[in-house]
């Protein structure tokens, strides 16, 4: 039967998921329902729920006649980015389980949960610099999708030119390593350095992913290159195709860049996690010639987004506040320190900015 959050009583059990606005779960068919369940129900809005006829005790379940309750000060609770971005994670899991098994790409059931977050991102381009904080050594391949995608569409809507493009450039990006799931499990998960045999199979997975959905008709021709192309690097050094600049398209630039960016700075089963701002200097540098420099300025430019008076942490530990940023040089500004040391990053290259601490 379908009552109201009002008529719940501790007992009744859920017997279909009950979905927020945002197409994630709030509580999950056969949970038993306590006071708690029914406060965040109502946080969450929800009109109508589908509960069994008897309670967990075996009685009868009468629902009683809805009475309209006085108007309370009680704030509606709506996902946060972090919420809606674990959940995402969790369903992505389930998915690459499913690919594991032989299951097609399901690109609606992708769009379900993946087009809430991508909207989020887009509100909030903050979120994009945490993403590196929630990636796991244990499920960095699961964190890696969600954030290649997220991050490809935030660089794609920053562009003018692609801002049109950017859910297709999300939901390529998202797709990149999808054809992971063709790949042996032991490789996978490897803790030591892989062989070159292994190495050469796990280079296959642009391949594989783009043979999983190159009949998707919702993607468009340019966001399958993409995922097809996303290893690839303009000086002709990727895989699988080793293209050069003008075989290469702005889509697979895009995931390129997102996908290396997410890769450094994540902390991974043979890595620690690494300084946005420091990933992004080194791929301005000591990737030049493979990355498309127009991009990455782009993707520079949202990071160093920052004012005068923003707090920072340093590599070294301390803390101060950006007093003077240049535009030659916008990951590494002038500093004052808290005890009042005035530094200049940019004269000193072995510290770094670790972290912001707050935006103004």
């Amino acid at each position: 039967m379908r009552v109201s959050p009002n008529q719940l009583i501790p007992g009744c059990m859920i017997t279909e998921d009950i979905i927020g606005k945002t197409n994630h779960i709030i509580i999950a068919k056969n949970t038993v329902i306590n006071s708690n369940h029914i406060l965040v129900l109502k946080r969450f809005l929800i009109d109508k729920v589908q509960v069994s006829n008897k309670l967990m005790s075996g009685e009868l379940f009468v629902p009683q006649e809805e009475i309209e309750e006085e108007e309370e000060t009680i704030e509606p609770i709506y996902p946060s980015f972090l919420d809606v971005y674990l959940q995402a994670v969790v369903e992505y899991k389930k998915m690459f389980k499913n690919w594991q098994s032989g299951s097609p790409v399901l690109i609606n059931e992708v769009r379900k949960f993946f087009l809430p977050l991508i909207e989020k991102v887009l509100e909030s381009s903050y979120d994009i610099f945490l993403l590196h904080h929630y990636s796991t050594k244990e499920d960095y391949l699961y964190h890696h999708s969600i954030a290649v995608g997220l991050i490809s569409a935030f660089i794609a809507n920053r562009i003018p030119v692609y801002k049109k493009d950017a859910i297709q450039i999300g939901l390529a990006g998202f797709l990149s390593d999808c054809g992971m799931a063709r790949i042996d499990e032991s490789i996978l998960h490897k803790e030591t350095s892989l062989t070159q045999k292994e190495y050469e199979e796990v280079r296959k997975h642009p391949t594989y992913s783009y043979r999983m959905i190159e009949k998707i008709s919702v993607l468009k021709d340019e966001a399958k290159v993409g995922i097809l192309q996303h290893h690839e690097r303009l000086d002709g050094s990727g895989y699988p195709m080793g293209v050069t600049d003008k075989r290469f398209p702005p889509y697979g630039r895009i995931i390129a860049i997102s996908d290396m960016y997410h890769a450094m700075t994540s902390e991974r089963i043979y890595r620690r996690k690494t300084s946005p701002f420091k990933v992004v200097e080194e791929i301005m540098q000591g990737q030049f010639g493979k990355f498309d420099h127009k991009i990455v300025r782009t993707f520079v430019d949202s990071l160093t987004n920052y004012s005068t008076g923003t707090r920072v942490r340093l590599s070294n530990g301390l803390k101060g506040e950006i007093i003077f940023i240049e535009d030659s040089s916008p990951t590494r500004p002038m500093i004052r320190l808290e005890d009042g040391e005035i530094i200049h990053l940019k004269m000193i290259h072995d510290i770094y900015i670790e972290e912001i601490l707050n935006v103004t």
